[in-house]
């Protein structure tokens, strides 16, 4: 569905021209051609023609960065499991795991009815009906594949390195969108930051069984296919309704896309469209003026009625209002005054300046500039990209945890900018070889040298020293600037693989014994996430009482003092 625009005038203008070359003179494409011919002929065809090519080899050099970048995020997502061992990590994690064996044991049927008694007690949960499976049934789908396959590979394996393999996929769904938007060059660097920078490694060690290692490759893939025109309006519009009836179909989203604040936006976009295309059916079979008074009056209308009609809908309780973790985006303090739970989650907190460079690095200081250049050479996919950028700074910066879907962005426009600094200062020397067009004017002034002025206006061209000085820079600021971006680049690498080899692969107890647990995963109560609370934090005689109702028989007590 991805209608692939040039993005670049020069790739423009290079192939008129040599359009051009090959058409002015019929002759001279011949030769041309001929000589080709015979250069693929003489290369023996098959890969070693193509690899005589220049074209071939920079296929295969892109292939090879791009595998190395795969290689490289999964191998440095990778020290947990080398230093310590194969073991699922953090709380969240380790339900998934316990849900996606679950899963793959007694089949998909099973859990969607399965009710788990060992978590939340005494409430025990409803795990279809309150989970999203996508995780499990990827994870599920794939250890089915393997056994199929006869490579028989326990599911903890396959949840452990889950979202190390799916980071390749990332950087190669990175490498194709940054290439829509602007280059190959640049497709490349966005695709080995991906790879190795810690705001998405934090979400996507091994053992990090979690939504976020899958939900970065799908976000970006999908945007990468994702381009509505005209010639899909139909395909849009049908899959569109497919796939939100499908969404219904999870016992946990239900009738959500249709009855919550949050989707209303999605249903206005794709109703806006509906609104475009039908404009552009009565734009050819109506008069300039009776078309604009049809707009003006149809477009106030439809807004006025939707407007009132979602207002209605919201108050009659049709449609729920917004969650209280969409209303903290807007509004910091709201949580801490109504719904103080969310605000005292870690991960909801403000990110601070320390954390933006722990996780970025370099990348912070030149993704403005990336944004810059797509600004300056705007068009329809630039647009998309600048305000997806936009957003998600404003994101980030509200709450911690969006952090996570800052990263692709920044490193797609950082590599749009370390990119238009290369080709910038590593292609001049390649402009100022290329040798000169003789102006035909200065051809006839060497054959009419006895009689200068036999053509009226004709004046010789003198390039003058300032001229010649800007034809192209000096060849130490070019290497002073190209050593200075690889040093950046350099100490980006070197931060990355510090703070995955520290940070982000210490030892996290999951599970111990897989016992009971009053409180695990999903929000879903929180009178009871209050009851532990109250118990935590009271003497010994109020916390024993409220022990006791929940049957707890042993209280380990860890004193730091």
């Amino acid at each position: 569905m991805a209608e692939h625009h040039l993005v670049s005038d020069n790739k423009h203008k290079s192939s008129l021209n040599s359009g051009a070359s090959y058409s002015g003179n019929g002759s001279s494409s011949t030769a041309v051609a001929e000589r080709d011919c015979s250069a693929a002929a003489a290369g023996g065809g098959g890969l070693s023609g193509g690899l005589s090519q220049p074209a071939g080899w920079q296929s295969l050099l892109s292939f090879t960065i791009l595998f190395l970048a795969g290689v490289a995020g999964f191998s440095a997502r990778l020290f947990a499991v080398i230093r310590f061992e194969s073991i699922i990590h953090e709380f969240d994690p380790w339900f998934n795991y316990r849900a996606t064996h679950h899963l793959t044991t007694n089949g998909f049927y099973e859990f969607l009815n399965w009710f788990d008694e060992r978590a939340w007690y005494p409430l025990g949960r409803i795990v279809g009906g309150t989970v999203y499976p996508g995780l499990m049934v990827t994870a599920g789908l794939i250890h089915y594949i393997l056994n199929l396959l006869h490579i028989t590979v326990h599911i903890r394996d396959v949840c452990v390195f889950l979202a190390p393999v799916f980071s390749s996929l990332t950087s190669i769904s990175t490498f194709l969108l940054t290439k829509e938007i602007w280059n190959q060059g640049a497709g490349l660097l966005a695709a080995c930051f991906i790879a190795i920078v810690p705001g998405y490694i934090s979400r996507s060690v091994a053992g990090s069984f979690d939504n976020e290692g899958i939900a970065i490759f799908a976000l970006q893939f999908t945007y990468y296919l994702w381009r509505y025109s005209r010639r899909v309006y139909i395909a849009y519009s049908t899959f569109y309704i497919i796939g939100l009836v499908l969404s219904m179909q999870i016992p946990f989203v239900g009738f959500q896309p249709i009855r919550t604040s949050e989707h209303m936006a999605a249903a206005g976009v794709f109703v806006l469209l509906q609104v475009y295309a039908f404009l552009q059916y009565l734009k050819d079979r109506l008069t300039k003026q009776e078309f604009q008074t049809m707009f003006f009056l149809g477009v106030s209308l439809a807004a006025g009625v939707v407007f009132l009609c979602v207002i209605y809908l919201t108050y009659t309780g049709y449609i729920a209002p917004w969650s209280g973790r969409f209303y903290s985006l807007w509004d910091t303090g709201y949580a801490k005054i109504h719904i103080p739970i969310i605000a005292s989650v870690s991960e909801h907190q403000p990110t601070t300046w320390v954390s933006f460079f722990f996780d970025l690095h370099i990348l912070v200081c030149t993704f403005p500039a990336g944004l810059w250049f797509c600004i300056k050479n705007i068009n329809d996919e630039r647009v998309f990209v600048a305000l997806y950028a936009i957003s998600a700074v404003y994101f980030a910066g509200v709450m911690v945890r969006l952090m996570l879907t800052l990263t692709p962005v920044v490193c797609m426009l950082s590599a749009v900018a370390f990119s238009s600094v290369f080709e910038h200062y590593l292609g001049d020397d390649m402009k100022r070889q290329s040798p000169p067009v003789e102006d035909s004017s200065d051809e006839d002034d060497r054959k009419n040298a006895g009689n200068l002025y036999d053509k009226a206006g004709k004046v010789r061209k003198h390039v003058s020293e300032q001229e010649k000085a800007e034809e192209g820079l000096g060849p130490n600021i070019k290497s002073i600037v190209t050593m200075l971006m690889l040093m950046l680049l350099m100490m980006f690498a070197v931060h990355c693989t510090w703070v995955t080899s520290n940070a982000y692969s210490s030892p996290s107890i999951a599970g111990m014994a897989n016992r009971t647990t009053l409180v695990d995963n999903n929000t879903w109560n929180n009178s009871h996430i209050a009851l532990v609370g109250k118990a935590m934090s009271s003497n010994e005689t109020a916390a024993y009482e409220i022990m006791r109702s929940l049957d707890v028989d042993y209280v380990l007590i860890i004193f730091g003092g």
